[in-house]
């Protein structure tokens, strides 16, 4: 096992020599024991008789004691500071090859292995410790990685550049499961799971759940639409990916187990789903059935199951049958799920599994162990250690050293068919046998074992049973026939020479497709051209050597021992004539026809064919071309298990066999096309006459008697190859060298020739050029001139143009603004019709209002009216009151007057009587005439002041008529008319009349006159007030239409 640190390194080897999956430290490797029960599967069935249908194999339990090589390299990452200390890997992923993985430290160092190219690389360091990874996206080189701050970021491993970066979780992302289209990714935390665009790199959807119900894991079916989710209730179900529409739900486990699922795996066709947890119990379920098929019980030992995952078989069509289970104790067992056997375990009480990944192919599985180191394992190793046969069911026994046997040491308990331990009869006698030593039996059981415990003649009774070995070990029991023994010094010091200056171009002459299988042919080709100078010009080596290229191109030291022990054994004397084909086995293969089919080989005479046409072509490329790739291995299996006389045999009877298509050839071109191109042959009937020619041949014409038996490359260092005539090979050699040293010389020659050609061409060239840049300077110039030309005619037009739409910009422009100035005008005018809109709706509404007013006044009017004349009525009847108080009084007065003109008549009668003269009686009656005068005075002023207050009050309304009628007439003529017209009140009368009053009756009088002038001017102020309100409020109206109009 290999170890590599990668320290503070970036990049660099993973190993420094190839890994080889076989056995370590001298310990036989038990993967022959399967192959060993094949071969002699045919031999136990003889021995074990009747007893056959009780025998059987034992699968389960400890495979090995001993730990056998199956790390292909151990990987440990130390710092070199001054402190060192170890690096913990924590999660690795194998990409969709499966021959690249990646993995992270707990540091955030995250490195790519190419197991393939043997390099690994540091392709970012994130600072943080990652929690998951994903390698296999649509874009090969991009991975997702999961960090401990809850984020996903998408980073390349190419230019090492940050892709995306995807937030949204808010706990720690364990799982990331992406599609195998490589559009869709799942991320699952503890809470939620969330669906991710791996084109845009957004959220798709969402999976929340409660807090009581956690997740235990989402993930994609292999090569299915379907999500699976897993919680912790035991509740598993399916989602469709586009619509994520529920397709169904896993009944229930039985209450019977108790185990509570904690890890998941599904096969590769997404059949069968594997769940286990802290128990050791597994639960196999059917999806396609939906129910529960199979629960199966681990080893007692196994307490706890930490990781599920299934092994991928090229040949079960997805279908896997062997799962992965990682306890809790860091031991991996692989079991078949079908058979419930366990097959082989990886990790130790010691070296614990923290968790594992299997490659897509299966080819590998990495593993971080509980120390932090990543180790990889090979498959191939471990299910060869596990299909390995059994050891042989009879031993021999050999002889002792120096020779010195013994009848006890021959002596051991030999039952039928099978070694056992003593055991006693019935009658309590022990049966046994003598085995007396048999040299030559001896000799051929040596002759015949080969490597790895495997026997050679029990392999050809294999073969001769069924006509091919079988395709799983082919490869192991080449390597064990033609024992090889895996120089791997002395090998890569051939390829550490380089590339042979022949095979430099080798592509010229071989144009292969793949540049894998090119590199590979030209390596081989140049370690056996390095191995012995002969092959350097060996033309057809290329030819020989491309079928085991092609079969081996991924283990170069394998092909190079094959195609070298081949030279060794299959080709022996094909060099003898060299450069010319080998004559001497051409005849050989002519002589042996000869025996055999003598109408064919005089078929080939009378057309000039020779065994250089329908023996040669066949030899060096040892049937690749004739032969399909099936056809050619089953063929080999048969040349390699045989004497190398067996493919000369193989020449002849491909030309028997074929016999009736060359006999109807005529011509020499069918002859090389029938040679040369594939046919319509059955190969086993071609392998079937090579065993009968192989024993009819005569012993002195047969190949075997002049070939020698096979002999294995030596250990440690390869043998000298010098079976050709080194004379001509030196020769050619010296030639060679002589031609190449003349080549040299005629190469310099004519570099320096070529040279001075050149020079001269150059300068030949560099004057025709200079010529040729003048003539083109001048038509330059000519055609510039023209141009100029040109554009100054097309600047004038331009201008012309230019200045024509100037003018039309002009005329459009003095067109838009006599457009405005008419728009602005409409518009102005519009504005002007709709103010005289508003104002005439304004006046229409002053009028209204001023018709409303005007009503309301004439309405306040009328009613003023109303209550002047009820007023008028109130007064007349007040001032009929009064005039009938005045009346009465007067008539009071009147009567006390003429109770006193009749007192004083009667005194003026007694006074007369009393002696009294006649004048005092007249003065008397003087005075009854003026008092009766100023009583008609009185009556005469009271009747005009009620005809001047009725004037005065018919002037006063229909002043207020007038006014209400025009407001806006001054009233100052009409006061003056009014105080004219009061003036002219006949009040002489009343003076005159009060003059000639008597004192006390005009005392009285004029009391009652101030009191109606008091009332009057009351009156007439209060009329004069309403006046003046009305002609306010007329005025004011009048002036707000002017104030509008201004």
């Amino acid at each position: 096992m290999q170890s590599t640190d990668l320290g503070n390194k970036e990049s660099g080897k993973i190993w420094h020599r190839k890994p080889s999956p076989a056995t370590r430290d001298g310990r036989t490797s038990i993967h022959q024991l399967f192959v060993e029960r094949l071969l002699c599967a045919k031999d136990a069935s003889k021995c074990w008789g009747r007893r056959r249908n009780k025998t059987h194999f034992r699968f389960s339990g400890v495979l090995w004691s001993l730990r056998i090589g199956v790390i292909i390299v151990n990987i440990i990452h130390n710092t070199s500071d001054y402190h060192p200390k170890v690096l913990r890997f924590l999660n690795v992923a194998f990409d969709g090859t499966g021959d690249c993985l990646i993995a992270g430290d707990h540091q955030g160092n995250i490195y790519v292995f190419d197991l393939y190219g043997n390099r690994f690389n540091l392709v970012q360091r994130t600072a943080q410790a990652c929690t998951a990874l994903a390698f296999n996206l649509r874009r090969k080189s991009e991975f997702l990685v999961a960090l401990a701050d809850y984020s996903i970021k998408c980073f390349d491993t190419v230019t090492k550049e940050l892709v995306s970066w995807m937030r949204g979780h808010e706990s720690s992302v364990f799982s990331i499961s992406v599609h195998a289209s490589g559009k869709y990714a799942i991320t699952t935390s503890s809470d939620t799971a969330q669906l991710w665009d791996l084109d845009t790199f957004q959220r798709k959807r969402k999976l929340n759940i409660r807090q009581s119900v956690g997740i235990q894991k989402v993930f994609f079916l292999p090569l299915s639409n379907t999500i699976l989710s897993c919680f912790k209730d035991n509740s598993i179900f399916a989602w469709e990916c586009d619509t994520l529409f529920c397709k169904y739900q896993l009944p229930a486990p039985p209450e019977s187990s108790s185990i509570l699922y904690k890890v998941f795996a599904v096969t590769r066709d997404g059949r069968i789903l594997a769940a286990g947890g802290k128990s050791n119990h597994l639960h196999l379920w059917c999806l396609e059935a939906r129910q529960l098929f199979r629960i199966i019980q681990m080893p007692t030992k196994v307490r706890a199951i930490r990781h599920l995952e299934f092994l991928p078989d090229s040949f079960d069509a997805g279908s896997n049958q062997v799962l992965g289970v990682l306890s809790q104790d860091g031991i991996m067992r692989f079991i078949n799920i079908q058979t419930c056997k366990l097959l082989f375990e990886i990790g130790s009480l010691d070296e614990g599994i923290s968790s594992s990944v299997i490659s897509p192919h299966g080819r590998y599985i990495a593993s971080i162990m509980e120390n932090g180191s990543l180790n990889i394992y090979s498959v191939q190793a471990l299910t060869q250690e596990i299909n390995k046969p059994p050891l042989p069911l009879v031993k021999v026994i050999e002889d002792l050293p120096k020779n010195k046997l013994s009848s006890s040491d021959l002596k051991m308990k030999v039952t039928s068919g099978r070694v056992q331990q003593p055991a006693k009869s019935r009658g309590s006698k022990i049966q046994t046998r003598i085995l007396k030593q048999d040299l030559t039996s001896d000799f051929e059981s040596k002759k015949n074992e080969l490597p790895d415990g495997l026997n050679k003649k029990r392999l050809q009774i294999l073969l001769k049973g069924y006509g091919e070995y079988p395709t799983k070990y082919r490869m192991f029991i080449w390597r064990s026939l033609l024992q090889l023994p895996e120089n791997h010094t002395a090998f890569s010091s051939l390829i550490d020479k380089g590339t042979h200056v022949t095979f430099l171009n080798l592509q010229k002459k071989y144009p292969i497709k793949s540049r894998k299988l090119l590199r590979v042919l030209q390596r081989t080709l140049s370690a056996l051209a390095h191995w012995s100078v002969i092959f350097s010009d060996t033309p057809y080596l290329p030819l020989l050597a491309f079928p085991f290229v092609k079969l081996f191109q991924n283990n170069q030291l394998i092909c190079f021992e094959v195609i070298a022990t081949l030279i060794i054994n299959w080709c022996q004397h094909w060099f003898e004539y060299f450069p010319n084909p080998p004559i001497n086995i051409l005849s050989m293969i002519e002589n042996v026809l000869a025996f055999h089919d003598k109408e064919l080989l005089q078929h080939f005479i009378d057309h000039d064919i020779t065994s250089q046409l329908y023996a040669w072509p066949l030899l060096e490329t040892v049937f690749s071309e004739v032969l399909t790739r099936e056809e050619w291995l089953k063929l080999f299996d048969n040349i390699f298990s045989n004497h190398p006389s067996f493919l000369l045999m193989t020449v002849v009877a491909y030309n028997v066999c074929s016999r009736v298509p060359l006999l109807n050839c005529n011509l020499k071109d069918d002859f090389e096309f029938f040679f040369h191109h594939r046919n319509n042959l059955d190969i086993n009937v071609v392998i079937k006459q090579v065993y009968h020619l192989m024993e009819t041949t005569p012993t002195d014409i047969h190949p075997d008697s002049m070939l020698n038996v096979f002999v294995a490359l030596t250990k440690g260092q390869y043998p000298v190859f010098n079976q050709y005539p080194k004379f001509i090979v030196d020769y050619q050699t010296q030639e060679r060298e002589r031609i190449r040293n003349d080549e040299l010389d005629y190469l310099r020659e004519r570099q320096t020739v070529e040279d001075m050609q050149a020079e001269a061409d150059q300068q030949r060239a560099e004057d025709e050029a200079w010529y040729q840049k003048q003539e083109l300077l001048r038509k330059a110039e000519e055609t510039r001139r023209e141009m100029l030309l040109q554009e100054e005619e097309k600047i004038i037009q331009q201008r012309q143009r230019l200045a024509a739409v100037k003018r039309e910009l002009k005329v459009k422009e003095m067109h838009l603004q006599d457009a405005a100035r008419r728009r602005f005008l409409k518009l102005q005018q519009d504005q002007q019709e709709m103010e005289l809109r508003r104002l005439d709706d304004e006046i229409g509404r002053k009028v209204y209002m001023r018709d409303r007013e005007i009503a309301a006044t004439a309405r306040d009017l009328e009613m003023r009216q109303l209550e002047l004349e009820s007023q008028k009525r109130l007064y007349e009847k007040n001032l009929t009151e009064n005039q009938a108080a005045v009346a009465k009084e007067m008539r009071a007065d009147a009567d006390a007057y003429r109770r006193k003109v009749d007192v004083e008549e009667h005194m003026f009668h007694k006074l007369i009587e009393a002696g009294e003269t006649q004048n005092q009686e007249t003065q008397k009656w003087k005075e009854a005439e003026g008092k009766e005068f100023c009583l008609r005075s009185a009556k005469k002023a009271s009747a005009l002041s009620d005809a001047s207050r009725k004037w005065f009050l018919k002037q006063e309304i229909n002043a207020a008529v007038e006014h209400a009628e025009n407001p806006c007439h001054k009233e100052e003529p009409r006061f003056q008319n009014e105080q004219e017209d009061s003036s002219c009140l006949p009040r002489t009368s009343h003076l005159n009349a009060s003059s000639e009053m008597h004192p006390s009756t005009q005392i009285s009088l004029n009391r009652r006159a101030v009191e109606w002038d008091t009332t009057e001017q009351n009156l007439i102020q209060k009329v004069r007030n309403l006046r003046q309100r009305l002609t306010a409020q007329a005025r004011h109206r009048c002036q707000t239409p002017h104030l509008l109009a201004a």
